[in-house]
């Protein structure tokens, strides 16, 4: 039997007393930075040059959240940094860079459920759990959440061994200076940060960290006031000159380059033909490598460069075999079957559950199809395998569980492979799997040169995993003025959230993850299913329906369909009982003032006209956490299909670091909503996807694109993640729209052009 981490820790745990002395064991990690030099290091997060740079350490992959400035914006404001000098370094692994945030809000995937740990202290565990991982995932928008605590402490410990140091040169106490612009001032005297740096190195950080007060009466929506103009985007110039080098554009010396094809999505597979003859003496063709990843067979070309490899790999035409290919008739049947027969799990409850028990007067179906995420970049690494040791350059969302699965895949241990972490041009989660990794490794072992791999399009939507597909249920009883008095929602979707924890901290393939979750209730499956308003009675029901087709995470979560289902049920309520829809939502929200306030405010900025009479307005709102946004969407049909013509958007997402990059997360969101409520939908025969190019996606292009409006609303709450609550909010919305557009109910994401 397989050992795995996870079953060592469980066993460990099996006893409260081991499981008190695992956590409690003094822990102590290397300094992961290396200053370079001229530089000094300043905690684990920091570098100063003695030529002034400020270069900050960011343990998160940049994927477009803007998380390459965010992290430095706090260092800067906290160490007094000037912006001009400040710099950005990927971090490299390590426990000091665990993701608690994240590890906390994915216990369900790794949490032990042993008794003996119901009086252990939770967050103690999380921190030892995602330390002993080197947990450093980027997802679910936890970055500020997880890292602008630790990076404000360095900061402020930082800052205050520079006027330490500048203090002792003017034999003046350290706690009378400042520390701003790049400058250590005291009564007119001013020194720079770096011929201060190595002196300050020396000494000895004050306890606790002395950090700045965080007094924002003026404008509480910024931090620091001003900081859109004071703190632009270091990632932006190199994007708009082509400079920024992904995985795609590495270059080492004596490198070739693979071209890959993989088998159809599906049990057993393997390689079934290959024209190896109609390659033989093709210039620059070197070779192939055939492998299995996940489980699944697949075959690349190599040769000097990309062009010939590709064109290697076209020639010799492989073909494969699959015992079991993905079907989405098969995923149909069994949705059907699932929503009719199968047990569900209760996932939350709420008043009382008898009354909600048999028939409701009201029940209505919903349904999301199968959606890929269509990232701009397609899948590409580089590795480079010498002596037993493997060098590899990655855009992962998940840099350890990266060189694990490498390590695994060649036979080596993941402490022999380096990892270089490269900007990913777009993920949604994407970036979570680590296929390209393990191909490259394998590649670069058999091939024994330097070796980059690039997927195509086609192969990028072959090969990657679709977002489940989902069906709803939801039903409700009214009383006589039409108001809600009890709500039940049988959702049924596979395992999702739990099948992917498999596949990301135990390594297992897709269809064995399928099989290890099969029949299990997904509380993160169905998350946000709960709604914002106060209803007496309520129950939210997961079916774990198994489809035979492995699925992945994808930007938005379940949040993207549990809102669609709410926020469009709500409105068919509210119309059915001849309410406006606004009000009918205000006057359930006396428990939540925060997002009654986004729907007043968004209210007034759209010019809301109540959504009827064809005004082809609707309305939308959710709630992530402690995100909050409402959504107004203007929509139409016309001989192209639909049409959104503008979308007003209120949010409030607690205390705002950067407006400009919450701002383009908003908007990001939407548009990438927007994309899913219109394309981006798929269907599987024999293992592979119907569409295999971007044009057949359904995209919305940049003409196709409404006007959008956005305001926050000024808080001083922790910041709350931006990126997703567009993708969430807007689907509804345009439904609603279309509603009052057409008089024509949507309850099928994508929205097809038959429905219309």
């Amino acid at each position: 039997m397989a050992v795995t981490r996870r079953g060592i820790l469980v066993g460990a745990l099996a006893g409260g007393g081991l499981a008190l002395g695992y956590m409690l064991r003094p822990r102590s990690y290397p300094l992961p930075l290396e200053p370079g030099e001229g530089e000094f290091a300043f905690d684990a997060w920091i570098k100063i040059g003695s030529d002034g740079v400020v270069t900050v350490a960011v343990p998160q992959v940049e994927m477009g959240q803007g998380i390459t400035t965010l992290i430095p914006q706090v260092v800067a404001h906290e160490l007094g940094a000037d912006w001009r000098q400040v710099a950005v370094e990927p971090a490299p692994v390590s426990a000091l860079y665990a993701n608690l945030a994240l590890a906390a809000k994915w216990a369900p995937l790794w949490m032990p459920l042993a008794p003996s740990l119901a009086d252990q202290p939770e967050d103690l565990l999380t921190r030892r759990w995602a330390q002993d991982r080197l947990f450093n995932v980027t997802a679910d928008g936890t970055e500020l959440a997880a890292y602008e605590g630790p990076a404000r402490a360095a900061a402020a410990s930082a800052r205050a061994m520079l006027m330490q140091a500048a203090a002792t040169r003017w034999n003046v106490s350290w706690e009378e200076c400042e520390a701003a612009n790049g400058f250590v001032t005291h009564e007119g005297k001013r020194l720079p940060f770096g011929p201060l740096a190595e002196e300050a190195a020396a000494f000895s950080p004050p306890s606790p960290p002395p950090l700045r007060a965080e007094a924002m009466a003026e404008r509480p929506g910024e931090f620091p006031p001003g900081a859109p103009l004071r703190y632009p985007r270091l990632d932006l110039p190199a994007k708009v000159d082509g400079s920024l080098t992904f995985a795609g554009d590495v270059r080492l010396p004596g490198m070739v380059h693979a071209a890959i094809a993989h088998a159809p999505i599906g049990l057993n597979t393997s390689i079934s033909g290959l024209d190896e003859a109609a390659v033989k003496g093709m210039r620059g063709y070197l070779g192939i490598v055939r492998g299995m990843t996940n489980g699944a067979a697949w075959v690349a070309a190599v040769a000097t460069d990309g062009w010939t490899a590709q064109a290697a790999l076209t020639r010799m035409a492989p073909r494969f075999k699959v015992a079991a290919g993905a079907d989405s008739n098969l995923v149909d049947a069994a949705m059907d079957e699932a929503m009719h027969t199968a047990d569900a799990a209760t996932i939350h409850t709420q008043g009382d559950r008898e009354s909600l028990r048999g028939g409701l007067p009201l029940q209505l179906r919903y349904e999301v199809a199968p959606a890929l995420h269509v990232a701009i970049e397609t899948a590409a690494a580089a590795a480079h395998f010498s002596e037993g040791r493997l060098e590899l350059w990655a855009g992962t969302q998940a840099p350890q569980a990266a060189r694990e699965a490498a390590a695994r895949a060649i036979g080596i241990n993941a402490r022999d492979v380096v990892l270089y972490p490269m900007a990913i041009g777009g993920s949604f989660d994407r970036r979570l799997e680590n296929e390209p990794a393990v191909e490259v490794a394998v590649i670069a072992k058999a091939i024994g040169k330097p070796v980059q791999l690039a997927w195509t399009r086609r192969e990028e939507f072959r090969a990657g995993l679709p977002r489940a597909p989902v069906a709803a249920v939801m039903g409700a009883r009214v009383d006589a003025e039409g108001s809600i008095a009890g709500w039940r929602a049988r959702i049924a979707v596979p395992a999702t959230a739990r099948e992917f924890g498999r596949r990301l901290l135990d390594g297992d393939t897709p269809f064995a993850a399928l099989d290890a979750v099969a029949g299990k209730a997904d509380p993160m499956a169905v998350e946000g299913a709960v709604p914002p308003y106060g209803i007496p009675n309520l129950v939210v029901d997961h079916v774990p329906v198994k489809i035979g087709l492995p699925t992945a995470r994808m930007r938005g979560n379940a949040h993207a369909w549990t809102a669609f289902f709410n926020e469009s049920f709500v409105d068919e309520l509210a119309h059915k009982a001849g309410r406006e829809p606004l009000s009918y939502r205000m006057a359930m929200l006396g428990k939540d003032t925060r997002l009654a306030e986004c729907l007043q405010r968004v209210a007034a900025l759209s010019q809301w006209g109540g959504g009827g009479d064809a005004s082809g307005q609707g309305i939308a709102c959710h709630v992530m956490g402690e995100g909050r946004i409402a959504v107004v969407a203007s929509a139409r049909r016309d001989e192209n299909g639909v049409r959104v013509d503008r979308l007003s958007v209120v949010a409030d997402i607690g205390r705002i670091v950067n407006l400009d990059i919450a701002r383009q997360q908003i908007e990001g969101g939407l548009v990438f909503g927007l994309g899913l409520a219109l394309g981006c939908s798929v269907r599987y025969e024999g293992g592979r996807p119907d569409s295999d190019s971007l044009g057949a996606m359904g995209l919305p292009t940049l003409a196709d694109c409404p006007a959008i409006e956005v305001e926050f609303i000024d808080s001083k709450a922790p910041p709350a993640d931006p990126g997703e609550l567009g993708v969430a909010a807007v689907a509804p919305a345009v439904a609603n729209a279309l509603y009052s557009a057409t008089g024509l109910r949507l309850r099928r994401l994508p929205f097809f052009g038959e429905d219309l």
